[in-house]
């Protein structure tokens, strides 16, 4: 159960994988699947035909607003804001629900897609945000996906592209998007070292070792 509450306004980092870390997205097309969910399943309304409302979504209230957003092949992550009360709970039921009945039918399986309910941390200072951004954004680099995930950044780097995220909240921070990719990937940098450590840390804990506190 979570013990934190997922406010309006405020920013969460929302993530899970594929129960026993199964792979939960196995071509393209079921990459391409959740994408349209994640625009699909988040209005207030309830869906009864994904394709029926595909083009009219955008023009629906909307539960959350997307800051960055990663798609492994066997886990996801998001940086969200909720718009509404209960907001996220409300748009991860239905995008999880919905691509799990999908997933089960194209595959010939039955029971639970994800493990368990979803993961969220609340981002409490803008140093953070701006730092899990990067870990987001980048996070197919992070665990050596290249060619098998998803991610906003593109979004951030080419002007041309709009997407799903609200990019501003991050890159009004920089002067452009070149220095925030500058910065994102030296944090990337910094963030893989630190996670390194701390995992040697738990193999080799000694009362000499200072605590290292890793909230990603």
């Amino acid at each position: 159960m979570r013990n934190i509450k997922l406010t309006e306004g405020e920013f969460y980092h929302i993530y899970n994988r594929g129960v026993d870390k199964r792979i939960i997205f196995i071509n393209r097309r079921d990459f391409d699947r959740f994408l349209e969910s994640m625009e699909i399943f988040n209005i207030k309304e309830s869906i009864g035909n994904l394709t029926r409302y595909s083009n009219k979504a955008k023009e629906k209230e909307r539960l959350v607003d997307f800051i960055v957003y990663c798609i492994n092949q066997n886990h996801f992550h998001f940086i969200i804001t909720p718009l509404i009360e209960n907001g996220i709970e409300k748009f991860m039921h239905k995008l999880c629900m919905g691509y799990s009945k999908y997933f089960n039918a194209k595959y010939h399986r039955s029971g639970a897609l994800f493990q368990g309910k979803f993961k969220a941390i609340h981002i409490d200072t803008d140093e953070y945000l701006l730092y899990l951004s990067a870990y987001v954004n980048l996070n197919d680099k992070a665990h050596k996906h290249h060619g098998n995930s998803r991610s906003s950044w593109k979004e951030y780097m080419d002007i041309n592209v709009n997407g799903l995220c609200k990019k501003d909240i991050v890159l009004d921070h920089f002067k452009s998007r070149i220095e925030y990719a500058k910065f994102a990937k030296d944090a990337l940098k910094s963030i893989v070292e630190r996670k390194l450590l701390l995992k040697n840390l738990e193999s080799d804990p000694s009362p000499l070792t200072p605590s290292v506190n890793i909230r990603l």
